[in-house]
Formats: C-alpha cells, sequence, structure tokens
C-alpha cells in the first residue's frame, strides 16, 4: 500500500497500550505502519521512539533500557527519551544529525495514546474522550485484540450496525427485536451516533442476567463513533413501562462498551476493548463473570466478533467485486466512513482506498 493510498488519517490520538502495561521495560508496537518501541522512564511519564537505530535498524526494542534511555543491542548506541543519540560506540564525539523520531503521547482514561502524524498538530485535547474507564461510579475489566486480521474500518462497521448481534451473539445479547426496530442516525463534522429503542420486549438472557429478573423490557442501543476510529456504546434494559426512554434508568441496569481502534496496517488492527457497568460495581465477582462472559465464556461475544471480522477480510481477499453492498442498516458505519475520508482528504497526498480496499 503506497503511502498516498491508505485508509486512515495519521493526524489522530491512537490507543497503543493500556497505561498498566507500559512499564520500565522496552515493548514494541505496530500503529499506522509505523514500528514504535514504548517505555516508561522514572518518573512515570511515557515515551515512544521509533523502533529502529539510527546506525543500521535493528529495532531498537531488541535492545535494553540504561536509565532512561534505549541502548541499541547491536552497537550499543544510545537514545535518550526524546531520541537524540548521546552515544556512540570507540568515538568521543556524536553525530549530531543520529537521532529517532520521538511521538507524541498521552496517558489518558486507562490508555496510552500515540500520534505519528504531524506532531506540531498533536493537540491533547483531541484526545478521545474515554472517561467511563476511571469513572469510579462505574466497574468492569476491558482487554485487547493485538494484530486483529481485519481492516479497522471493518470493526468500526461492526459496532455501528448492532444488528448483527441477532445473528452473531444468538443466545447471549441477540434478539429479533433489534431487526424489527427502527433507528436513528445523527451526525456533525466529528462523531456519528445510532440510537435505536427496543421497547416492551423479552431480555435476552446476557441482560435477563444483569437485570437479575425475567420481566418485560425496554431495550437500548446509543453507539456514538468518534472520528476517526473510537466507538462508545450507551446500551442496556430497564423493565418496561418505567421510564427508561425518558431518562428514568432506576428500574433497569446500563452497561458502557469501549472501543479504541487503532490501525496496524491496512489488514490488521489492535482492539482495545472495555465493558463497564453501573450495578454491583463493588462486587470482583461481577467484574470477573462478565469478562469472562464476553472473551471466552459459553457466548464469547467478542471472540464470535473476531471470528467474523477475520473471515470477512479473508473473504475480501479472494474476491474482487468492489464496493460493498449497502442496506439501511449501514446508515451509521457509511456516515463513520465518511468522516474518516474527510479526515483523509485534509491530509496531504493522501488518496482514500476505496471500499474494498479500505476493508483490506
Amino acid at each position: 500500500m503506497s503511502e498516498t493510498e491508505r485508509s486512515y488519517p495519521r493526524n489522530a490520538w491512537y490507543a497503543a497500550a493500556w497505561g498498566h502495561e507500559v512499564e520500565h521495560a522496552l515493548t514494541a508496537r505496530t500503529v499506522c505502519e509505523r514500528d514504535l518501541v514504548l517505555y516508561r522512564k522514572t518518573d512515570g511519564e511515557v515515551t515512544a521512539l521509533e523502533d529502529a537505530c539510527w546506525h543500521r535498524l535493528l529495532p531498537l526494542s531488541m535492545g535494553k533500557l540504561d536509565g532512561d534511555q534505549v541502548m541499541c543491542g547491536y552497537h550499543g548506541l544510545k537514545f535518550d527519551s526524546d531520541g537524540r543519540c548521546t552515544y556512540m560506540p570507540a568515538q568521543e564525539t556524536v553525530n549530531p544529525s543520529a537521532c529517532v523520531r520521538h511521538f507524541p503521547v498521552v496517558e489518558r482514561h486507562a490508555l496510552v495514546w500515540v500520534w505519528t502524524g504531524n506532531p506540531a498538530l498533536a493537540d491533547p485535547d483531541l484526545v478521545p474522550d474515554f472517561h467511563w474507564n476511571d469513572d469510579p461510579a462505574l466497574a468492569g475489566r476491558g482487554g485487547t485484540f493485538y494484530s486483529l486480521g481485519c481492516n479497522y474500518r471493518l470493526l468500526i462497521d461492526n459496532l455501528m450496525d448492532l444488528t448483527h448481534e441477532t445473528f452473531v451473539h444468538a443466545g447471549s445479547i441477540g434478539h429479533d427485536a433489534i431487526t424489527r426496530t427502527p433507528f436513528e442516525v445523527e451526525h456533525d463534522e466529528q462523531f456519528v451516533t445510532m440510537t435505536r429503542w427496543m421497547l416492551n420486549n423479552d431480555a435476552p438472557p446476557f441482560w435477563a442476567w444483569q437485570l437479575g429478573r425475567d420481566v418485560p423490557v425496554d431495550r437500548w442501543h446509543q453507539i456514538r463513533f468518534e472520528a476517526p476510529s473510537t466507538v462508545v456504546g450507551d446500551v442496556g434494559v430497564a423493565e418496561a413501562g418505567t421510564g427508561a426512554p425518558e431518562g428514568d434508568r432506576s428500574k433497569g441496569v446500563t452497561g458502557y462498551f469501549l472501543a479504541a481502534i487503532t490501525p496496524e496496517t491496512e489488514t490488521t488492527c489492535h482492539y482495545f476493548w472495555n465493558f463497564v457497568r453501573d450495578h454491583h460495581i463493588d462486587d470482583p465477582q461481577w467484574t470477573d463473570d462478565l469478562h469472562t462472559a464476553h472473551v471466552n465464556g459459553e457466548s464469547g461475544v467478542y471472540e464470535q466478533d473476531v471470528e467474523v471480522l477475520e473471515a470477512q477480510q479473508a473473504a475480501i481477499k479472494r474476491n474482487s467485486r468492489a464496493p460493498f453492498y449497502h442496506l439501511n442498516i449501514d446508515a451509521g458505519a457509511l456516515w463513520a466512513r465518511r468522516l474518516i475520508e474527510q479526515r483523509l482528504a485534509a491530509e496531504p497526498a493522501i488518496r482514500p482506498v476505496d471500499q474494498t480496499a479500505a476493508a483490506g
């Protein structure tokens, strides 16, 4: 894929790791086809450098830390946390041009965000709002699918159209009320929001379990995409007719699924996910049980999505037809893609790939 043809903007904040994953040690990570080495300095600040030594391009992640400096594992060159070379073997002077690229980093809402584009544009105020991750009124535990085998936009498509729950996640969160209920899509230059209210239906097993009683419910999906690659879903159920559509959720339970989706290559991405809830927040068993149900329990919700997305990516490679065909249910995803294309168009010399290449 040419640099002038790619599906992701570089001038954006992308999640590169959970904060707890980055220690005083070297961690390799690829973001937007940039190879990075991450580490936490002794003062607690996280640094991201180009993962290639200035001298012979050996990945710096194969070296080691000397204090807060990275020592290359090939010839011992040292680079400070700004990427400047401070030591060269067998000579007293250091070539002043010897440096590796330093990438802007912000640690916020439990995630480490990096900016792989123009550093002059890396405004920390533009970091996506993921405050749910560290809201004391919520509880949950997420995870990551590193190098998930699909283009990042396929995952956004998946989350912006929850109609697939009825079929991919039958037996847990799926319900035919989703396919029978109309939805609304709102959008501006930064956000796309898809809203669906499913009134007076029986609760699917996952939600009946959380509610603690098997009664008719009003169920909601309020899914918000923020360009170019984060999705937050406000989802839940409340006893039917108790006022949830008007804002009273006191007879219900709410969950928020958080998705920070980071392009790795044109056909792979990193998926940082979390599911937090507003009930039993002091009960670690609930956290463990919900985490297990999402990842590898009887339902395995996230693993089911991964299986579908990677199969879709493989099918795109085998089939030449383009673009995708679209249904009404694709409205949220199509608006999300349009916002991504607008971000791409704002970067110089970028030609967005077509719908099929966008997916692979």
